[in-house]
């Protein structure tokens, strides 16, 4: 579902090139659910922006679904967003003159024939926001906007949803209530998943955790309990 073969991203601060990722070589099968985990400044959020096509690489290839996003034009590469991807910020994002429903249904309109609305309630409905749904995002809790945030980023049911810091903002009630979202997402729709999280509880519940330092994966595995089904599938293979 998502390919990264050999990926770089520097910047110039004047005559001084900042190296942010220092080659970077992943492959994220369809379904899977990723953490992405690192210390502050090692490129966690600078790779995830890229993965979704929120940037480009300096150097290398990305490709979602078969198709490679690194060299597309940005017309076509908001066309693959669209159809390919949900992304849920750390901000929320929400656009403040929007109410929730409209917010949600926003993604659905930009890309997909028909009428969205009957979807972007029942995904409200799902995040326990259906009284809320002609609210602004200023009348909206943090909590409530994150889940708005996460309804819009299933709209047009995308088979890859990534999330900065999905929980970062919130306090443990609704972080709870968000990662369940995700979860029951992955878990009942196969969606891909990647996240970004500082949270050791939000990685430990991840298929698969890649820890990045200064730019580079030191680290790269599978849940124990995952890894240790596979390799008993193997051996009885």
């Amino acid at each position: 579902m998502i390919e990264v073969r050999g990926v770089r991203k520097w910047i110039q601060n004047g005559s001084r090139t900042v190296e942010i990722l220092k080659g970077i070589d992943l492959s994220i099968p369809s379904g899977q659910f990723v953490a992405i985990v690192g210390a502050s400044g090692s490129g966690k959020s600078t790779l995830l922006g890229l993965l979704a096509g929120l940037d480009t690489p300096s150097e290398g290839e990305i490709w979602l679904d078969g198709t490679p996003i690194h060299n597309l034009e940005e017309a076509q590469l908001s066309a693959v967003r669209g159809q390919k991807l949900g992304f849920v910020f750390q901000s929320y994002q929400l656009i403040p003159t929007l109410t929730a429903l409209e917010n949600v249904l926003l993604p659905f309109e930009l890309n997909l024939p028909g009428d969205g609305i009957p979807r972007a309630r029942r995904l409200l409905e799902q995040v326990g926001l259906a009284e809320r749904a002609e609210h602004y995002p200023v009348q909206l809790s943090g909590g409530e906007q994150q889940r708005v945030a996460l309804a819009r980023a299933f709209i047009v049911e995308p088979p890859i949803v990534m999330a900065d810091e999905p929980t970062g903002n919130l306090d443990s009630v609704n972080g709870q209530k968000v990662l369940e979202l995700l979860l029951s997402r992955n878990n009942d729709t196969g969606t891909t998943l990647v996240l970004v999280t500082h949270d050791p509880q939000v990685a430990a519940l991840a298929h698969r955790k890649i820890v990045l330092r200064d730019g580079m994966v030191v680290e790269d595995t599978m849940r124990e309990d995952l890894a240790t089904a596979a390799l008993a599938q193997g051996g009885h293979n």
